[in-house]
């Protein structure tokens, strides 16, 4: 307990300080208005929170590791993570670090923590595709481009206040829940750790919009979901890997459908940014219909669209958490997901908005 208490008043006190001593360092740290498409403010904003909680993190571990001796992935992890974090806080600072870049170097750490961790994704309950998991040149292409997906989800979904820092949480107690129910100690301390570590930076920053999570944080979070999902499937085989696609749903169908319409739909570069997330359509369509008038009327705008986002989501983490190892009910509730969020995105797209999302 107090590793976690650890975890979240250094990652609070940190992005505290960051916010506090802005005018110090946000001609290097800050986002601008004006600097992009996705853009929903009006005030130069840091950019760097994800230090806060990679901060925290490494303040709740040193002090678990002091008392008790924990599997290697207790230390090897944020090692792994400090890679993607970094890549990602150099583009936050100097907004010039180019998306292959950034990827490829998600993919070195990913390389690192699966050969060191051994990490691997050996079943996907599919038939026939399992067989070809067993082949080691196969699984472990389908282990990285899997573990460097997922990192980037998180940033893909990283546009409104509280959006990915929120999922992240989510995903990671879904994780903490799976190591308590199978006796998993390591998978419950990291998981929580990190649930503790993003709700320090979250309460100080939802719903006011201080400061970003940046792709530092988004990286970082990502990352650390994705090693722990994949270290959870190999731990326990008695786990569907259908539990982690669902606690990581969103995220996932997310980065799809966005790959899909750029790329096929709008014959445009896959990694363009736009304004057609399903986030974005939420925040302009039905929350800020009119021109903003002030930084106050745009953080209100900003914060109410993240709950939408929230809901959808859940819909997914509650029958992963009750029906965890059984697959074909997981292939349901998934395939059920991706029609409501394509229903979803379809309706407020062709400005056919249900009235119960209107509710404001």
């Amino acid at each position: 307990m107090a590793s976690l208490i650890t975890a979240f008043l250094c990652s609070l006190l940190i992005t505290f300080l960051i916010i506090h001593f802005r005018h110090v360092h946000e001609n290097h740290t800050g986002d601008v208005s004006d600097s992009g498409i996705q853009k929903f403010h009006l005030n130069t904003i840091p950019r760097i929170g994800g230090l806060g909680i990679f901060i925290g993190l490494i303040a709740g571990i040193s002090l678990r590791l002091q008392s008790v001796s924990l599997d290697p992935i207790a230390w090897l992890l944020p090692l792994f993570a400090f890679i993607p974090l970094s890549i990602g806080l150099s583009e936050d600072i100097t907004k010039k670090i180019g998306v292959r870049l950034r990827l490829s170097t998600v993919l070195i750490a990913a390389l690192l923590a699966s050969h060191y961790l051994d990490l691997r994704i050996s079943k996907v309950d599919i038939i026939g595709f399992d067989y070809l998991l067993a082949i080691p040149v196969v699984a472990i292409p389908i282990t990285l481009f899997a573990i460097t997906g997922l990192t980037n989800a998180y940033n893909i979904i990283d546009g409104l206040n509280g959006l990915s820092s929120m999922v992240g949480m989510l995903a990671a107690s879904c994780l903490a829940y799976l190591g308590y129910l199978l006796g998993d100690a390591v998978l419950l301390f990291l998981s929580l750790m990190l649930v503790a570590a993003i709700l320090g930076f979250f309460i100080i920053n939802y719903p006011r919009g201080l400061i970003f999570l940046g792709d530092g944080g988004a990286y970082l979070i990502g990352f650390w979901i994705s090693i722990l999902s994949i270290w959870l499937t190999r731990q326990h085989p008695e786990v569907s890997p259908w539990f982690v696609l669902l606690i990581n749903a969103y995220p996932i169908t997310e980065t799809l459908f966005t790959i899909y319409r750029r790329s096929i739909f709008r014959k445009s570069h896959a990694m363009s940014a736009d304004r057609l997330h399903l986030h974005s359509l939420i925040y302009r369509r039905i929350l800020h219909t009119s021109t903003p008038k002030t930084e106050m009327e745009l953080v209100n705008a900003n914060a109410r669209t993240a709950p939408y986002l929230w809901i959808l989501n859940s819909v997914t983490l509650v029958p992963a958490l009750l029906w965890w190892d059984e697959t074909a009910v997981l292939v349901v509730f998934f395939i059920l997901y991706c029609m409501i969020y394509l229903w979803l995105y379809t309706r407020i797209i062709s400005f056919r908005i249900p009235k119960w999302l209107s509710w404001n």
